[in-house]
């Protein structure tokens, strides 16, 4: 009784092991922070080495299942990126449009109130960011919703 015990036993723990082994790999992590409230989203499209097509890029930039992050435009809006992220260079989106200049750091910051000012392509209180991997093919696409909190 005991080894039929221990056979079933170690057969679920092989099973386990094989179900966890067949699990896809989590893409990389982008995070924004504002003051002390971060948000963190794995890709939105990509994020696995393949380049996304224009096609691919212009559908994931209308996606409306992102996290969202209230922004104060006095703030400092953080944003940090896993290594592997940062290792293919990566570029800031505002509305699916280059904010900023591509970068393998993973680390930036930019004010908050770049992100409700029209001059740089913001459209009232609402602001769809994105970081782009790559430098100039797009891998991935990580998307965020910066809602002003005035």
């Amino acid at each position: 009784m005991r080894r039929r015990r221990a056979v079933a036993a170690a057969g679920a723990v092989s099973a386990g092991l094989l179900v966890l082994s067949a699990c896809d790999k989590p893409t990389p992590l982008a995070t924004i922070t504002v003051g002390d409230s971060s948000v963190s989203s794995e890709a939105t499209c990509g994020g696995e080495g393949a380049t996304l097509r224009p096609d691919d890029i212009n559908k994931c930039l209308k996606d409306k299942g992102v996290e969202e992050i209230k922004v104060d435009p006095d703030a400092t809006v953080r944003f940090g990126v896993d290594p592997d992220i940062a290792d293919e260079g990566w570029t800031i989106l505002m509305n699916g449009r280059p904010l900023t200049d591509s970068s393998t750091k993973t680390y930036r910051t930019i004010p908050g109130s770049v992100f409700f000012n029209e001059q740089y392509g913001a459209q009232g209180d609402s602001t769809l960011v994105s970081v782009k991997e790559g430098e100039t093919d797009a891998t991935g696409l990580w998307s965020f919703r910066l809602k002003k909190d005035a």
